[in-house]
C-alpha cells in the first residue's frame, strides 16, 4: 500500500519540467544619469537583443545648452528613451529603461519608471552636478537605486568616499565603479541594485 504522503511516479520529474518551462520574472530597472554619462552604452553593453534607442543628432542649438567638453566626440544624445532586456538566469529578466540624461526632457521620468524595482544612476566623476537630478529624483520617490561611476579612460578621478560625499547619499545607498562598455561590468552594477532593492523590501 502506497502512503497518501508518497509522491506517485514521475511527479518529481513533471515537477522539475514545469520549473523548468516557467518564463523568468520580468522585472523593470531603470539606468539614468546626466547627459554624456554612458547610459546608452550600459544598455547596449548588456542586452540580448538590438536595443531600442531614441538617438537625435545634436545640433548646433543643443551644442549651445549641453554641456559636450568631457564628450566632444558624441554626436547623438538620447531624446526618450533606451531600452533593453538581458536574462540574467531562468528565473529572472531585466527590462532596462535609459533616461535622457537633459534636464528638458525631465517631463519623461514619471512615466519610465513607473513599475520599477530600482534605478542604476551612472556618474562621471569629471562632472558630479549633472547627476544630482538623477539622485535627487530617486530619493524623493524613495525609489531603490545604486551609484555606479563610470569609468572613463580606465579610471575614476575622484575616491568613492568622496563621490558619496559630493552627492549627498547616505551609507545604505550602494556605491560601485563600473565600465559601461564591458557586459560583465554592466551585469555586476545591475546585481547591485537588484540585491540592493530586494533587501529594502524584505525589511
Amino acid at each position: 500500500m502506497v502512503s497518501e504522503l508518497s509522491p506517485t511516479p514521475g511527479a518529481r520529474s513533471v515537477s522539475a519540467d514545469s520549473e523548468a518551462s516557467r518564463p523568468p520574472m520580468p522585472v523593470k530597472m531603470v539606468i539614468a544619469g546626466g547627459f554624456g554619462v554612458g547610459k546608452t552604452t550600459t544598455v547596449g553593453a548588456i542586452s540580448e537583443i538590438e536595443p531600442l534607442t531614441t538617438e537625435a543628432s545634436i545640433t548646433s542649438v543643443a551644442a549651445g545648452i549641453d554641456d559636450l567638453s568631457h564628450t566632444p566626440e558624441k554626436m547623438t544624445t538620447t531624446v526618450a528613451m533606451d531600452f533593453g532586456c538581458v536574462t540574467l538566469d531562468p528565473t529572472l529578466k531585466l527590462y532596462l529603461f535609459g533616461t535622457p540624461g537633459q534636464e528638458r526632457f525631465g517631463f519623461m521620468w514619471d512615466d519610465l519608471v513607473e513599475g520599477a524595482l530600482g534605478g542604476l544612476v551612472i556618474v562621471d566623476t569629471r562632472r558630479l552636478d549633472d547627476c544630482y537630478a538623477a539622485v535627487d529624483y530617486f530619493e524623493h520617490r524613495e525609489i531603490p537605486f545604486a551609484v555606479a561611476v563610470n569609468a572613463f579612460d580606465g579610471k575614476v578621478e575622484h575616491d568613492l568616499n568622496d563621490v558619496r560625499w559630493a552627492l549627498d547619499v547616505g551609507d545604505h545607498v550602494p556605491l560601485t565603479v563600473f565600465d559601461a562598455r564591458e557586459r560583465g561590468s554592466v551585469r555586476d552594477a545591475l546585481l547591485v541594485v537588484l540585491e540592493h532593492a530586494l533587501a529594502r523590501a524584505e525589511k
